[in-house]
């Protein structure tokens, strides 16, 4: 039942179980705030955003679980002073109790039975940034696909016409002046094995897929780690072991895992102690993706994460790490992680960076593998 905080009775006596009842079934966070600013209501999406049951939100102030100076604390006095509905897109949402912050669609609006009391209504805007990182990234592919296909054929034969002429140059030149042309063929060397990597995105031939165990290429990618680049890291897995194969190419899979795990390793490795990886795997099955593309929602329900504690990933590159060229490393070429969009694009599924609980967050959503039936319902 709905109450307010400021008087400690129901908003509504006859309609507030029902209308309790049908908050609590929208998928969307919402409040009440009172005229004192405290939290008269908040249905269950909202006491899971927060972390915090009903009855310790009633006793909290709005500036105590948002910044004093938040958008949302403005427009709460906006709409009390104007007492019209206000709809703020892409907002900023940073909340005191819970670490991180939720880029979110908010709708602020008065009760005209309530003076002084606003509805809140937060819209995590999280499933639209998943597409449009989806589409972004497949963009990006294309996009390296071109260039790898440019660099091919206007760089690489130039390069090699570069290499033999300072060959050629090489035997009548002094030792001082015999460094030099070294050096040119060192640098081409560099170039052409650049380009060579760039030609990955422009393979565009059907990949060979089989269902595939990901326990087993999650534990595969482990064996590789640590007995070589993480060897001194912890690495945990939390599996759900009652998953179904997806529908992949083993190798590829492997490699998508093995360069997630490598730059994990690589995060954590400026850490004094306590540097960690996890490797999680669970059941999703309310995610679903509408692409244009596609006529029909995708479904895809199974996770597959790989977690650290190391220096994380800033801010303003966060969704762009999936790009070419885009990298936090001082050496890095940045073709790795685009590399592995291609792939899980390629598989039908999506990949985004996260930040949460002071770990950085690759997840991996992929289809299920769905076994075909012949004409007597037997599996093929």
């Amino acid at each position: 039942m709905m109450r307010s905080a400021a008087a400690g009775t129901p908003v509504s006596e006859n309609r507030g179980l029902n209308a309790q009842i049908v908050l609590d079934a929208l998928p969307h966070p919402v409040f009440i705030v009172a005229p004192d600013d405290l939290i008269a209501y908040a249905n269950a999406p909202a006491e899971a955003l927060l972390g915090m049951g009903a009855p310790v939100l009633r006793q909290r102030r709005l500036d105590q679980l948002v910044s004093a100076d938040s958008t949302v604390c403005g427009l709460v006095a906006q709409v009390r002073s104007q007492g019209a509905s206000v709809n703020e897109y892409a907002l900023n949402l940073e909340m005191r109790a819970v670490q991180g912050r939720h880029i979110v669609d908010l709708h602020a609006g008065c009760i005209p039975e309530h003076p002084g009391h606003v509805l809140l209504v937060v819209q995590p805007r999280s499933i639209a940034r998943k597409i449009d990182r989806q589409l972004t990234h497949r963009g990006a592919a294309r996009s390296a696909r071109g260039m790898a296909s440019m660099l091919a054929h206007e760089i690489k034969n130039p390069l090699s016409g570069i290499r033999g002429a300072a060959q050629l140059l090489e035997p009548g030149l002094r030792e001082d002046d015999r460094s030099l042309t070294r050096l040119i063929c060192q640098e081409t060397d560099r170039i052409c094995a650049l380009v060579d990597r760039m030609e990955v995105f422009s393979d565009e031939r059907p990949v060979a897929m089989e269902p595939v165990n990901m326990h087993a290429v999650l534990d595969h990618v482990r064996q590789i780690a640590a007995s070589g680049f993480a060897r001194s890291i912890a690495i945990s897995q939390d599996y759900d072991p009652s998953l179904p194969p997806v529908m992949g190419n083993r190798d590829q899979l492997i490699q998508v895992f093995l360069n997630l795990v490598k730059n994990a390793a690589e995060a954590v490795r400026g850490r004094k102690s306590g540097g960690r990886i996890i490797l999680t795997s669970a059941f999703r099955s309310g995610v679903r993706l509408s692409l244009p593309a596609s006529s029909a929602a995708v479904a895809l329900p199974l996770e597959f994460c790989v977690a650290d504690n190391g220096s994380g990933v800033p801010d303003d590159l966060r969704a762009h790490i999936f790009d070419p060229f885009v990298t936090t490393k001082a050496e890095g070429s940045g073709l790795g992680l685009a590399l592995v969009a291609k792939i899980i694009g390629d598989h039908g599924g999506t990949i985004e960076c996260l930040e949460r609980r002071r770990h950085t967050l690759f997840r991996v959503l992929l289809p299920m593998h769905r076994p075909r039936h012949d004409s007597n319902g037997r599996a093929e």
